[in-house]
């Protein structure tokens, strides 16, 4: 029962924090840290569906931890540049490369559309906020395109949360079968972690 076990540990986990702790992750998510908000956003979709939060307190909590998390990323790199950023990502499992590819989708397509297409891409969305501040981007499209892109990307998710527990008896009915999934979802993950860590030039540019 992998899937359920999953699921009851993230709610408790939300439980406990609350809108804070949720906030809080999303801002991981907007910075470098590894904390996917496909992770995240649809346990409090969880929350919701169950009547346990608030529909806009979530959305509004989650997207507050989103931009925080963005400008903080923002301020490190208008203040600090590349050598301070990567300096502080190590303690942060930052993978160069990846800020590398981000810098040239960035740069390739500068403008303030290019942070709110962004923040519907794996990997660049984690990354975009640090060359938006190393290339002195004004701090007020900066922050207006921000907040539409993680609001819209955080409300999908978190209702997708909430069909999800919507069709939960279903999922438990089968959960055998998701289990498998599951067990194969994190072996492809950690393969390509693996992967990307050790052949980074093999990756396709941006």
């Amino acid at each position: 029962m992998i899937t359920e076990k999953i699921s009851e540990i993230a709610v408790q986990i939300l439980d406990t924090t609350g809108y804070a702790g949720a906030g809080f992750l999303m801002a991981l998510e907007s910075m470098i840290a590894p904390v996917p908000s496909e992770a995240v956003m649809p346990f409090v979709g969880f929350q919701v569906a169950d009547g346990k939060w608030n529909l806009w307190l979530a959305i509004g909590s989650t997207s507050a931890g989103s931009i925080l998390g963005s400008l903080l990323s923002y301020w490190m790199g208008y203040y600090g540049g590349k050598p301070f950023v990567l300096k502080a990502g190590k303690y942060l499992l930052l993978n160069q490369h990846d800020l590398e590819l981000t810098e040239k989708f960035f740069h390739k397509r500068k403008g303030t559309w290019t942070i709110l297409i962004s923040r519907f891409i794996p990997v660049i969305r984690h990354f975009i906020s640090i060359p938006a501040g190393i290339g002195r981007m004004p701090l007020t499209p900066f922050l207006g395109t921000t907040f539409v892109g993680a609001t819209v990307w955080n409300t999908f998710l978190l209702i997708c949360g909430m069909k999800l527990r919507e069709q939960w008896p279903v999922i438990q009915k089968y959960s055998h079968q998701a289990d498998i999934a599951v067990v194969a979802a994190i072996l492809a993950g950690a393969g390509w972690f693996v992967y990307s860590r050790r052949t980074p030039g093999k990756r396709s540019n941006l």
